[in-house]
């Protein structure tokens, strides 16, 4: 087997996944990115074959467990060891209590929580064969408080904070490094653009997260040595009132 270094970046999105994936993809790994939609990271790989990255993209559901083990297996296999998984999947939605839906409560869990356990536990698998390896998780504000409307995604955010501290502290003494980051803020995307234009405006004044300036962090994280490793870096501009 090939002994190229991979990436995985689990929810390879327009903005933040997609910057961490170019980002590692700049700095020499193998980048494996995965939507469930397979088609929607065809801009990504453009992006990074242009810069001469090495990408593979795979369509995968990461809330289905056969599917993330078919993927992290498939890749250990055929394309190299994964030294960093991301896992940056979200699941953001707003409703009142009494509109709350078990289905929409199950499913924002699904994609916070239960994606981010099955990525983590199937990548520690072979980490600790090797016994190195980074594993990453997304939060967010709703990481650390339960806003109003928002039950469904502030459990799911908090219960994959719960596995995140859990898995730090089985893995670290292995040698796995486990971190969990708390995007707290509008980040630079599209959809801020559009239905936040006044937030979007402050982006000349650095006042929303540049998703380059957060894959940074994420690369940071990754080479910290184990002496001093972070569990938990929070990232907010400046003018963010928290």
């Amino acid at each position: 087997m090939s002994e190229t270094k991979v990436a995985l970046v689990v929810g390879a999105g327009d903005a933040t996944g997609g910057a961490i994936a170019r980002r590692f993809a700049a700095e020499g790994y193998t980048v494996c990115v995965t939507r469930r939609k397979v088609e929607k990271l065809k801009n990504l790989v453009a992006a990074i074959e242009a810069d001469g990255g090495t990408v593979h993209a795979f369509g995968s559901d990461a809330r289905r467990e056969e599917q993330v083990e078919a993927l992290i297996e498939g890749i250990e296999r055929d394309i190299g060891p994964i030294e960093v998984a991301v896992y940056n999947i979200g699941g953001n939605v707003k409703f009142p209590i009494t509109e709350t839906t078990t289905r929409v409560y199950f499913k924002v869990w699904e994609m916070c929580a239960l994606g981010g356990f099955l990525m983590g536990r199937e990548a520690a698998k072979h980490m600790l064969a090797r016994g190195r390896g980074t594993i990453l998780f997304t939060g967010a504000t709703a990481s650390m408080r339960g806003g109003s409307g928002f039950s469904a995604f502030a459990s799911g955010k908090h219960a994959l904070r719960a596995t995140a501290q859990s898995m730090a502290r089985e893995l670290a003494p292995k040698g796995i490094h486990v971190a969990h980051v708390v995007i707290d803020g509008a980040i630079d995307t599209q959809f801020i653009a559009e239905m936040f234009p006044e937030r979007y405006a402050l982006k000349e004044q650095d006042g929303i997260l540049n998703p380059e300036h957060i894959a940074d962090a994420y690369l940071m994280l990754h080479n910290q040595p184990r002496s001093a490793w972070t569990f938990e870096m929070d990232m907010r501009p400046w003018i963010e009132d928290w």
